[in-house]
């Protein structure tokens, strides 16, 4: 029985729908789903009442960039609340923050004589939080580049030509803002901080002291040595191991939906520990 618990949708920079996302869930016959989109929780009750409708357990869930030293880290939240109000308000400067950050992308490759729109963009997000992704889509779209790889290596990653800093929360004030809306924090895709792990295992007892629950231990990209590695930190510092596909669609060959159907089956039993972590009863769970 598989679950995957990092999928994003239309509302952040995924390319289906929570219906889209459940339905595919259903054909790849997983157990258990997260929705786990960037800064923003719009898509979650949604994905829930669809979730009960068909059977499927779906964990309530967001990602959140952070900041910890020199490292960007993205941390999940699982089991929060989403109609938390202090979470809700939380959100708004890193929604605020990106709404700028893409103001200047969008000056940046216009500067760069790359004929791309504000209403292109808005066309192609449809909903919900822009981010990076949208752009990388546009110069793939327009014939800039030939591929999502390209698009951040030549123009949206960091220190590129439209790379764009935009406003976050530490690693701190994010897992705690979790804590606060009934949640557990994860720390997601571990092994892309470094191929070699060597930065991973004192970062990740630092994040622990501050109040980190879990790692993403399953992730398509993670090698069956970094899975080892992964899932004996996590026993030294008393974390869970979950697991998800970080899927956003069609765009991403390397992250596709887990399941019975791929190569990438996280257990079930994922779940019922992030139900037991912290008493579990409070996370907001849809079954």
């Amino acid at each position: 029985m598989c679950v995957d618990l990092h999928t994003h949708s239309i509302y952040s920079d995924g390319t289906l729908t929570p219906a889209e996302l459940v339905d595919m869930a259903l054909h790849n016959k997983l157990r258990g789903l997260a929705l786990t989109d960037h800064d923003t929780v719009e898509g979650v009750a949604e994905i829930q009442q669809l979730g009960q409708q068909v059977g499927l357990t779906v964990l309530t869930g967001l990602e959140i960039s952070t900041t910890l030293r020199q490292h960007t880290l993205h941390i999940l939240g699982y089991g929060i609340d989403p109609g938390h109000r202090e979470l809700l308000q939380w959100l708004l400067p890193l929604q605020e923050g990106r709404i700028n950050r893409n103001r200047a992308i969008l000056g940046k490759l216009q500067n760069l004589g790359i004929n791309i729109s504000a209403s292109e963009v808005r066309t192609l997000s449809r909903c919900g939080q822009t981010g990076r992704p949208h752009f990388a889509r546009l110069l793939i779209a327009k014939g800039v580049v030939e591929s999502f790889d390209a698009a951040f290596r030549l123009y949206l990653g960091r220190n590129k030509p439209a790379w764009v800093r935009r406003f976050s929360y530490s690693a701190a004030e994010t897992i705690a803002m979790i804590h606060r809306a009934g949640g557990i924090a994860v720390l997601a895709h571990p092994g892309q901080l470094d191929p070699e792990m060597r930065v991973q295992p004192s970062l990740i007892r630092e994040l622990t002291l501050r109040g980190l629950d879990g790692l993403e231990v399953y992730y398509p990209t993670h090698s069956k040595k970094m899975r080892k590695t992964l899932k004996a930190v996590a026993r030294e510092c008393g974390l869970i191991a979950t697991g998800g596909s970080d899927y956003h669609g069609d765009t991403r060959p390397l992250n596709r939906l887990a399941g019975t159907t791929t190569a990438f089956c996280p257990p079930f039993s994922i779940i019922e520990d992030i139900l037991a972590c912290k008493g579990g009863k409070n996370l907001d769970l849809n079954q």
